[in-house]
């Protein structure tokens, strides 16, 4: 087992979250990916989810304003056409490489519809594998939907991502704490800061238990917001009321906190972001840390069309530069 100082992991974690840079979510399973690209017209294969997620990494200039790339298993185990693996190739960009190692998620018995993230079997091994292959950092999301989040089924998620982290650690990797509360549905800002939280706390006192060094690990939560199918609420109040919950669940030696996009429209996630990084007196760097704000115009650019590639990259980047100034303050 590759071990490292916590001065090392602390690093890591900074280097992420730092500098007005962001990670760009890339991991999809193969299943979502196979949809969305089904969606844009592309007949989906293992080799035209490899193409796409190359048409990412590669463009031009992406390390000015990302600091890490996640990947799921199949692509952190693919070559690019020149040869390089992955990882490789995204060291080499400037680029940290991370992978998504939970398993997906599953019905928590007895909670009316909370669900539980699987992915703790086996994980060891697995995760010293990534680490040999170059990963510098995971990810773990567990989910949590406002109607059905209860006390239980945070501490249980609580205690598997507490499990995680403390395995990623003991592998020299970085962990991403994902606690996402989800904005589907019609309920107000009051509920979703209820239920964000309900989650965080719970997942820092399994943290804590578990003994896992805080100053080593990204956290990405979602955005304190109103489900998408109720009223706009201003960006300056989203962020004024991520940032109650925040300053109440999250210990100030955390080493930054990644916002994950909630499939909310890119120029208003931005917005959110921008709002909350203008906060002087927050303890940790925030940033972003999105996959469909950034990437899905880009997607249905490129269309599966090599002559389409330079638009599809033109396109990432501009995303990625603006959510690179929405986290200006933070830098």
């Amino acid at each position: 087992m590759t071990t490292l100082p916590a001065t090392a992991l602390a690093e890591i974690a900074q280097q992420l979250t730092t500098g007005g840079r962001g990670i760009l979510a890339a991991d999809e399973s193969i299943t979502t990916m196979s949809s969305r690209l089904e969606q844009e017209g592309v007949r989906a294969s293992a080799s035209a989810r490899r193409d796409y997620r190359e048409l990412l990494l590669t463009a031009d200039g992406l390390s000015t304003w990302i600091s890490g790339i996640i990947l799921c298993d199949e692509t952190f185990g693919q070559d690019l056409a020149d040869g390089r693996a992955f990882p490789i190739a995204a060291r080499e960009l400037g680029v940290l490489p991370g992978i998504k190692v939970d398993a997906g998620t599953t019905a928590l018995p007895g909670h009316d519809g909370a669900l539980i993230t699987e992915g703790l079997d086996g994980l060891a091994v697995r995760l010293a594998s990534y680490a040999d292959r170059g990963a510098a950092f995971a990810k773990w999301r567990a989910v949590f939907d406002v109607r059905t989040v209860t006390p239980y089924s945070a501490a249980a998620n609580g205690h598997a991502l507490a499990r995680y982290a403390a395995l990623c650690q003991q592998h020299a990797i970085v962990p991403i704490v994902e606690p996402e509360v989800l904005c589907t549905g019609d309920h107000d800002l009051a509920a979703s800061a209820t239920a964000t939280r309900l989650a965080l706390s719970a997942v820092f006192t399994a943290l804590v238990d578990a003994g896992v060094d805080l100053t080593g690990i990204v956290l990405k939560p979602n955005f304190v917001t109103p489900g998408l199918d109720a009223g706009d609420v201003a960006p300056a109040d989203i962020a004024a009321a991520t940032y109650a919950v925040l300053r109440e669940s999250v210990p100030d030696e955390v080493a930054g906190i990644a916002f994950l996009s909630g499939g909310h429209p890119t120029a208003r996630v931005c917005a959110f972001l921008r709002e909350l990084s203008a906060i002087d007196e927050r303890p940790w760097p925030v940033t972003f840390s999105f996959g469909r704000a950034l990437v899905s115009a880009a997607l249905h650019t490129w269309g599966g069309t090599t002559s389409e590639v330079p638009a599809a990259q033109h396109v990432l980047l501009q995303n990625c530069r603006n959510a690179s100034a929405a986290a200006e303050y933070a830098a």
